[in-house]
């Protein structure tokens, strides 16, 4: 039931995130950043259709420092997504936005499955700003 929970969070999270294509540029942070890396399986043939709606339509999404969809070069069904937020909340608040809504009602049926590989806090890197 838990396992789940999560991975109906991450869904709805990757999706939501996915739905609005490249995110906000970084400013000044006061807390943590946030970090998903996540895997979906797409059903049959989907996996470029499921692409670009994660990918479409990513923009000025408030915290979101990067969104990354990435190919799995090993398994022609799967797809990572990499995320880094400003905050956990910045990510929460996003699963709202009525764009995100709309990505994760049109991607849903094109998912056969989806693990969380990772929850994590980055620190920094080519593209993110140290907080």
């Amino acid at each position: 039931m838990i396992l789940a929970l999560h991975r109906r969070r991450f869904l709805i999270g990757a999706a939501a995130t996915a739905s609005m294509g490249a995110c906000a540029s970084p400013g000044t942070r006061t807390s943590t950043m946030y970090g998903l890396i996540g895997k979906f399986i797409s059903t049959d043939g989907d996996r470029d259709r499921l692409a670009a709606i994660l990918l479409k339509g990513l923009r000025d999404m408030p915290g979101c420092l990067s969104y990354i969809v990435a190919n799995d070069p090993g398994d022609p069904h799967a797809l990572w997504i990499t995320e880094v937020w400003d905050s956990a909340d910045s990510h929460k608040a996003s699963l709202t936005l009525p764009s995100v809504q709309a990505a994760i009602q049109e991607g849903r049926p094109l998912i056969a499955g989806m693990q969380k590989v990772a929850e994590t806090a980055p620190v920094g890197g080519h593209g993110l700003s140290a907080t």
